[in-house]
């Protein structure tokens, strides 16, 4: 019990980017857009907050959190390339957000060039710091957009609105909503959450941004979204779930009964854990029935 306790900063500190960017996949799908970008949008958002935070350390304090919004920003600006070949251009979804996530891993790489002569930013001095008992202000970050999330959607009328474009945009539009605006909102919202969740990742969990950072996470966000059936209460569920397997494969390293299986072992636990239970606990289908199919307006 008591490891288990001595884990749960550790458990808070991954949960809380997987969670983020979950909520923001949430968002942008159930308005009708399938955002698979999650995994580029972290990595520029992690990009983009290493950078400002290794640049801005020596001279603020607020280094980091001016980082975490910078990479907000960052994220939903890149998300809008996607929204408009989605919204605009009714652009296949899927290879849209793949596009994204092929940008993300050479832009990066190619910007670190030109700003750090070499692959990777340079490493941070301070990253940011836990509070009492260890847990990171990003576990609250990610506690605050799950609530906010929750009642966007359910407790306000732009959540109803949001919704009903995601399972049927042609009647939503005869009631006089605005769909393409709608999803617009909905995938810049996804973005912002991504780069943030990105942010949170990077100035936790590691000490510089480099290709192989994110290492899946956004990927991990997307199940997380699927397996909680596209509700907040079961991504967070999900989200928890996901973050405990990661946490867990790096404490499994210490047990001594397992010390000697190879270090690979540990490393794709997670993945294999993700994939096992969207197996098992796959059935009646959850998503929004109008998710990845392009609105088109009538009469045009």
């Amino acid at each position: 019990m008591f490891r288990l306790l001595d884990m749960v900063p550790s458990i808070l500190m991954m949960v809380a980017p997987i969670l983020i960017a979950a909520m923001g996949g949430l968002v942008s799908e159930r308005s009708g857009i399938v955002n698979i970008a999650l995994e580029g949008l972290m990595g520029i958002g992690a990009f983009t907050a290493a950078t400002v935070h290794t640049i801005l350390e020596p001279s603020t304090s607020m280094s980091v959190w001016i980082a975490l919004g910078s990479a907000a920003l960052a994220g939903l600006l890149i998300s809008s390339i996607h929204a408009f070949a989605s919204v605009n251009l009714n652009a296949d979804q899927v290879i849209s957000g793949t596009g994204i996530n092929l940008l993300a891993t050479g832009g990066t790489v190619f910007l670190s060039q030109i700003i750090f002569h070499q692959e990777r930013t340079e490493p941070f001095m301070l990253g940011m710091m836990p509070g009492p008992g260890g847990i990171y202000p990003t576990a609250y970050i990610a506690l605050a957009v799950l609530v906010l999330i929750w009642y966007l959607l359910y407790r306000r009328p732009w959540g109803f609105r949001l919704r009903a474009c995601g399972e049927h945009p042609q009647a939503a539009a005869s009631a006089g909503i605005d769909v393409r605006r709608t999803r617009w909102i909905a995938v810049l919202i996804s973005g912002a959450l991504a780069g943030l969740a990105g942010a949170c990742l990077v100035v936790t969990e590691t000490i510089q941004y480099t290709m192989y950072t994110i290492n899946g996470a956004g990927f991990i966000a997307l199940a997380a979204v699927s397996f909680g059936r596209w509700t907040p209460k079961g991504v967070g569920g999900a989200s928890l779930l996901f973050g405990s397997a990661v946490a867990l494969s790096i404490y499994m390293v210490n047990i001594n009964v397992l010390r000697d299986l190879p270090p690979e072992f540990f490393s794709v636990l997670p993945y294999v854990i993700t994939l096992v239970t969207l197996v098992v606990f796959s059935g009646k289908d959850y998503a929004p029935a109008a998710a990845g199919q392009p609105y088109e307006k009538s009469g045009s």
